[in-house]
C-alpha cells in the first residue's frame, strides 16, 4: 500500500531530487506544498504519513519551524509524522523538542541513518 508523503518548502530542483530519493526506497506518492497554509490545508483533506518540512521556505523564505509547531500543536493533525530538512543539528534538535522526529539535510540522502530514519515511518 503506497504511503503519502507531504513536502513542503522546497524549491523545484530539491522537491525533485527528494521525489527521486524517496520513490527509488519506498512505495510513496510525494505531494508538494509551497507555503505553511497550503500545507496545512492539504494536511486537512487527505491522509499523509510523513510531513517534511524545509527550514526555510523556497516560496516565501519564512521558518519552516513555525509549520512544524503548528502541526504538533494541531489536536486533528499532531500525531502525524513530521522531520525538519535541514543540515544543522541545532535545528534539528530544536524540532525535535517541538515533537518531530528527527529529519535529515538534503546533503544526508546517501546516508544510512537517513534511511533508517524514513524506514521507520514509511516501511
Amino acid at each position: 500500500m503506497s504511503k503519502r508523503v507531504l513536502s513542503v518548502g522546497q524549491c523545484g530542483p530539491d522537491h525533485s531530487c527528494l521525489t527521486r530519493f524517496l520513490t527509488s526506497h519506498f512505495d510513496v506518492e510525494v505531494v508538494p506544498a509551497c507555503i505553511g497554509c497550503d500545507a496545512m490545508q492539504k494536511l486537512r483533506s487527505g491522509k499523509y504519513d510523513l510531513v517534511l518540512v524545509n527550514r526555510k521556505l523556497d516560496e516565501d523564505y519564512s521558518d519552516g519551524m513555525e509549520i512544524v509547531k503548528a502541526i504538533k500543536a494541531d489536536a486533528e493533525l499532531g500525531s502525524v509524522p513530521v522531520m525538519l530538512i535541514t543540515n544543522y543539528c541545532q535545528h534539528q534538535e530544536e524540532a525535535i523538542a517541538a515533537g518531530a522526529i528527527r529529519g535529515f539535510g538534503k546533503m544526508e540522502y546517501n546516508k544510512p541513518e537517513t534511511l533508517e530514519r524514513l524506514k521507520a515511518v514509511l516501511a
